[in-house]
């Protein structure tokens, strides 16, 4: 697991090396299960991302694989993060190293809470998916490029996918409006000045 390094402001870009996960349907339930979510903070997820699948894999899940430590591209298949509405699912991967996802199609509040997070989502064709999973997993360690604009993934081998993003995640990414601390935090004057003219405020 890395150390947490949380994205802030502007995405064009997202390198390093993948890991991947191989089924249809996996819900937020399996991502970061239930139990965990009695958490008062977010902190601590990483550790327990994928708790009971790795627990049934006795080491040999991808997470906890040698060669996948320290990925920040998750690939995935379809219908991810599906299930409950937990914005603790990518909270969990954000704080393990994820910093995005390529996949078949996902859950749309998985998406939007990703979104939240810095996370782009990006999709490709079911052939597209299995033919990176493919190369990813027999060339583990590959440095990645995503790029937002165009939407695309390129290896350290020099191969190309053509993926798609959104074009309002892509604009918020890009821009960093995703961020709404740095928002605010960029707009501090103009929210003092409208904080001191509000009367239930200021007592007047």
């Amino acid at each position: 697991m890395t150390s947490p390094c949380f994205p802030v402001g502007p995405i064009s870009a997202v390198r390093g090396s993948a890991v991947v996960i191989v089924g249809d349907d996996i819900d937020t339930d399996r991502i970061i299960p239930a139990r965990f979510l009695k958490c008062v903070t977010f902190d601590g997820l990483g550790e327990q991302v994928f708790a009971d699948d790795r627990a049934e894999l006795s080491g040999e899940h991808p997470f906890d694989r040698a060669e996948f430590q320290g990925a920040s591209v998750l690939v995935v298949n379809r219908n991810f993060g599906c299930g409950s509405s937990r914005e603790h699912a990518p909270q969990a991967l954000m704080r393990w190293g994820i910093r995005a996802v390529v996949g078949e199609s996902f859950a749309e509040i998985f998406y939007g809470n990703c979104l939240a997070l810095g996370i782009p989502c990006f999709t490709a064709s079911h052939a597209s998916v299995l033919s990176l999973q493919e190369e990813l997993s027999a060339d583990t360690g590959q440095e990645l490029r995503l790029s937002l604009v165009p939407a695309c993934l390129e290896t350290s081998q020099g191969r190309v996918w053509q993926l798609e993003l959104q074009a309002g995640p892509q604009q918020m990414l890009g821009s960093g409006q995703w961020d709404a601390t740095s928002q605010l935090l960029a707009h501090d004057s103009e929210l003092n000045r409208t904080a001191a003219s509000l009367p239930y405020i200021n007592g007047f």
